[in-house]
């Protein structure tokens, strides 16, 4: 079945990379392992970041006029419809213009994935954008939950409880390899996240202060990732001169590469969806020191494939990081754990087979 795919956020080809844009990337790809046909439908980014009414009616216009012209394009030539619309990561900043209209024209399902909803956002600077989000779950046929975090405000819009379907987020765990770690030496940490502002330098802040407090143990700390917040992310770890190593961004293979060279991978994950990096580290045998906000604690079994502790708190961190540092046999098993339970639960193979049990259901239902 052909399928129009598309991203409000960030199309799955955009030039930045993030984890938004690889999450896209993954679900495209395990629409083809499926069986799909899936197509880029439009590159039209709906996300207003300032909470500027102009901005997002503008958008709004913009995305009503996009869905016409694919509209005329597929009734004249009608063998290049799509059978299916897919749309992720909708959210009141970024709301879907397109799919809705598209789907309900052609009489075809309309399938979302990745969706939130906060009745906090029905009033204020992006009110436009949270009355399209609540329109368009209302109407979809399917929501597919990556994170478990968003399924209550979910399931308060949908008439139907049973369009929820909860899909674990996945990655190809054949771009990751296990390397055998021979514990000589100080353990190395690692951490990969983008630096901006907001959410992200807050992690940093967390992490730099946790460390702060492990001068008294032998590691070193690896930082994969660049961005706008570099200066004041590097005068956080300042004061842990000469064990910081700074990678800057690269691309998924190197990223891989320095992943299966650490001990541990690290990040404190201040209000995280659910960190991809996260997953990325346990797909390369390690085990994960984090924050359990959002829905990281759905992809790590505590005391089992890594550690959680409450959100932004430093100490606690520090407290949870020692006791790896200090017990390499633990961080093997873990290592191991972490690993299989990737394999098991989160693997593109799996969630392919998944995404295909969803878009059969929906191909033996009427659109609604």
């Amino acid at each position: 079945m052909r399928i129009a795919f598309y991203a409000p956020l960030k199309p799955p080809d955009h030039p930045i990379a993030s984890g938004d844009r690889r999450v896209a990337q993954l679900l495209f790809e395990g629409l083809r392992r499926a069986g799909h046909q899936p197509f880029l439908a439009s590159r039209l980014r709906s996300y207003d970041g300032g909470g500027d009414a102009d901005r997002q009616a503008r958008l709004a216009a913009l995305g009503r006029g996009a869905a016409d012209r694919l509209l005329r394009r597929w009734r004249e030539r009608p063998q290049a419809a799509p059978g299916l619309w897919f749309t992720y990561h909708l959210y009141y900043k970024a709301p879907d213009w397109l799919g809705p209209r598209v789907s309900a024209a052609l009489r075809i399902p309309y399938l979302v994935a990745e969706a939130s909803a906060a009745e906090k956002r029905a009033e204020g600077a992006w009110a436009l954008g949270h009355r399209a989000v609540v329109e368009a779950i209302g109407r979809a046929d399917r929501v597919i939950g990556l994170n478990a975090a968003d399924r209550d405000g979910v399931l308060a819009l949908l008439a139907d409880r049973n369009r929820w379907v909860f899909l674990p987020p996945f990655l190809d765990s054949a771009a990751y390899r296990v390397a055998e770690r021979e514990g000589s030496g100080p353990p190395r940490l690692i951490a990969v996240a983008m630096m901006r502002h907001g959410d992200k330098l807050a992690s940093y802040r967390v992490l730099a202060a946790a460390l702060a407090q492990l001068r008294d143990l032998q590691w070193s700390l690896e930082i994969v990732g660049d961005g706008p917040a570099r200066g004041e992310v590097e005068r956080c770890f300042a004061p842990l001169a000469g064990r910081i190593v700074y990678a800057g961004a690269l691309e998924l293979a190197a990223v891989a590469a320095r992943l299966a060279a650490a001990d541990i991978c690290v990040w404190p994950a201040v209000n995280e969806a659910f960190g991809m990096a996260l997953l990325e580290a346990q797909a390369s045998a390690l085990p994960v020191v984090a924050g359990a906000g959002g829905g990281v604690a759905g992809i790590i079994r505590p005391g089992v494939t890594g550690l959680l502790v409450p959100p932004g708190d430093a100490a606690a961190f520090a407290a949870g990081l020692r006791s790896l540092l200090r017990d390499p046999d633990r961080r093997a098993a873990m290592g191991r754990a972490a690993r299989r339970n990737v394999l098991e639960q989160h693997d593109l193979g799996a969630a392919a087979g998944r995404l295909a049990g969803v878009t059969a259901g929906l191909e033996r239902e009427p659109a609604r």
